[in-house]
């Protein structure tokens, strides 16, 4: 193998690993920014729902069932 053929192919592969990187990049970007909001939606439903959050287990009356259900 001669090494134009060599650095060809080193030149190939860097190409490769370069792509590959970018796109984990982007996708890690993608999940932090999910995780960001999946936190903050967990605390809005962590601030409707004081009563799950102290463990006592009561509902608030807004979220009870009447009782015909």
């Amino acid at each position: 193998m001669s090494t134009e053929a060599d650095i060809r192919r080193l030149e190939e592969k860097i190409a490769y690993l370069e792509r590959h990187v970018t796109e984990q990049d982007k996708a890690m970007l993608e999940m932090a920014g999910q995780l960001e909001r999946l936190k903050r939606e967990l605390l809005l439903l962590r601030d409707r729902l004081p009563a799950a959050a102290d463990g006592s287990g009561a509902m608030a009356p807004s979220e009870e069932r009447p009782p015909h259900y």
